[in-house]
């Protein structure tokens, strides 16, 4: 068995993986190896935005996880598509940028997570960023990672329409919903630069990899910690056929995300004593919450007939598929380079409700996520569902073999609020599509359709259809060292382990009201500081917009034309 050392190990080179390896290689002062079970993310259909579909369905890039039939979704498995590669799931998902709302990281502080509010955490979404309208208060210019607005919803007149219909429905607007206001509808921003998907590997690796003290080796499965008189002192792993000793003289860092991250933890006997025997795993450190608080985001597509031949519907032949490449790779513009999702809104449930927990993706098309079974025809939809769930679920090895899939179950819609919440989210996408600004375009509703009502048949609806947004999160738990289900503390170090940490978005006390790569990327960015002992960034000295009224209203005004359904 082959046998190096290094300063700093990372296990995982995805979307918290590689901010780390580029971060802490920063100075030239640290060696440090990067770990990665997947190999290279050069491939076209990784690269080109409107294809990211593809990818997200092919074994070289995703891990192709299931859950165990969910009890309350009448025995459904949902999958879970995650990243297999460099770039880990930036590389595979649909390049939503959403840092999520301020209250979200307030929360977490609330909950344990010292240090972690918004205004500790803006200033790593900032360093992180190059966002294409430049740096002001709430937006970083300089960062590595591009962000912009895609076309700007040039390309199709439903995005503007979908914005002026959540106006007409009596919700605010916002031109920059990961500024100083998130509620409201308005233009939807994407990691795609030039052209170009923005992976992590892309924007953190890429520019680092011939650094002299940066090792990076793929297609490396690891098996297990070494753990030493209760520190963590480095790894083995599998590659090509061949089991690999490395020892790290300072940490193991582990970013392998909210499965990969649990899984090496419990297989390294670190985990609740009871799921570690059940898998022939000796118990090393019997720390309960390790896979718990698993949550996720649910959505459904909301679907209408388009009256006017503008939809995407008419772009899913081969000839037209084919010009939209072409373009792509001749000039990286047109259809090939956005992920269609140009806008969007965060609204609030119900009076009472502080801050945004319902999310629209909109998309010109009536189709299937994977692009598989569109409407005959021309429609759109719109992407959505409640954003803050109560439900929690848990993941768990099943042995101690890292190839070896693990037991996940998310337990959704398992809490009462949750059900409500879906039908709230139901009968206010309804009215808001109802609205005037619409009508050129509104065909007949094809689903849920006209026929879905009550509370019983929403329910029903829901429990077929509803599917992943693929955000898991929160099964290595951020929190003081005292609580029983923390799993690391504010500075991101295993309780109960010297030398180990982990720094992805498993450590999420709560899902945030957004989609998940740019809050995980952001966490990696604070971690580098607290790994290299760098003092953190000042807090950002900002405010951010909450309805004033938000305890007796659940939105700025009554509608244009309200619609009972």
């Amino acid at each position: 068995m082959t046998e190096q050392t290094f300063d700093y190990i990372i296990v995982g080179a995805g979307s918290a993986g590689c901010v780390l390896a580029n971060r802490l290689t920063e100075s030239g002062q640290h060696k440090v190896l990067l770990l990665e079970a997947g190999g290279s993310d050069r491939h076209i259909l990784v690269q080109m935005p409107t294809a990211f579909t593809y990818p997200m369905a092919m074994p070289r890039f995703n891990w192709g996880y299931e859950s165990d039939p969910e009890p309350h979704l009448d025995g459904r498995r949902i999958d879970m598509p995650r990243g297999k590669g460099l770039g880990g799931t930036s590389s595979i998902n649909g390049m939503v940028y959403v840092r999520g709302h301020a209250c979200d990281f307030d929360e977490w502080e609330a909950l344990g997570a010292a240090g972690w509010s918004y205004r500790d955490c803006l200033p790593y979404f900032k360093r992180a960023e190059n966002w294409q309208g430049g740096e002001n208060q709430y937006r970083g210019g300089s960062g590595p990672l591009g962000v912009t607005g895609g076309n700007n919803m040039a390309l199709n007149p439903l995005y503007r329409a979908f914005i002026d219909a959540g106006h007409e429905a009596g919700y605010p607007t916002t031109e920059d919903y990961n500024g100083s206001a998130q509620e409201g509808f308005g233009p939807m921003h994407m990691t795609v630069r030039g052209g170009v998907r923005e992976s992590t590997s892309r924007a953190f690796l890429d520019p680092v990899k011939s650094r002299p003290n940066l090792s990076i080796t793929g297609q490396a499965l690891v098996d297990t910690l070494l753990l030493e008189n209760g520190r963590a002192v480095g790894l083995t792993y599998r590659r090509g056929g061949t089991q690999h000793k490395v020892r790290a003289s300072a940490e193991v860092i582990l970013t392998a995300g909210a499965f990969g991250s649990p899984a090496l933890l419990q297989r390294s006997g670190i985990g609740p004593d009871a799921v570690l025997q059940e898998a022939g795993v000796e118990t090393r450190v019997d720390r309960p919450g390790v896979g718990e608080n698993l949550q996720d985001h649910l959505e459904v597509y909301f679907q209408f007939y388009c009256k006017q031949p503008i939809t995407l519907n008419s772009r899913l032949g081969l000839l037209s598929k084919g010009l939209i490449g072409a373009s792509w790779l001749l000039f990286k513009d047109g259809l090939g380079a956005t992920n269609h999702f140009e806008s969007c809104a965060f609204i609030r449930s119900a009076a009472g409700q502080k801050w945004p927990d319902i999310q629209y993706h909109f998309l010109p098309a009536a189709m299937r996520y994977d692009g598989t079974s569109a409407v005959k025809g021309h429609g759109f939809q719109v992407h959505v569902g409640p954003n803050k769930p109560k439900s929690r679920g848990h993941m768990r090895i099943l042995n101690d073999d890292p190839a070896s899939a693990p037991s996940i179950l998310f337990n959704y819609l398992s809490h009462t609020d949750d059900v409500e919440k879906w039908r709230c989210c139901i009968r206010l996408t309804r009215e808001i599509m109802a609205q005037p600004a619409m009508d050129p375009y509104r065909g007949d509703e094809i689903q849920p359709g006209p026929h879905v009502n009550s509370d019983k048949e929403i329910d029903a609806w829901v429990k077929e259809n509803v599917e992943s947004a693929y955000h898991p999160t929160g099964t290595c738990r951020m929190g003081q060292p005292d609580e029983p289900l923390a799993v690391v503390d504010p500075n991101c170090r295993v309780i109960g382990v010297d030398g180990l940490r982990v720094a992805d978005s498993s450590i999420f006390p709560t899902v945030p009201n957004g989609n998940i790569n740019a809050p995980t990327i952001m966490v990696a960015e604070k971690a580098a500081d607290m790994i290299l002992g760098t003092p953190p960034l000042p807090p950002a000295d900002v405010d951010t917009w909450i309805d004033p009224h938000w305890q007796t209203r659940q939105r700025e005004r009554e509608p244009v034309r309200f619609v009972r359904t």
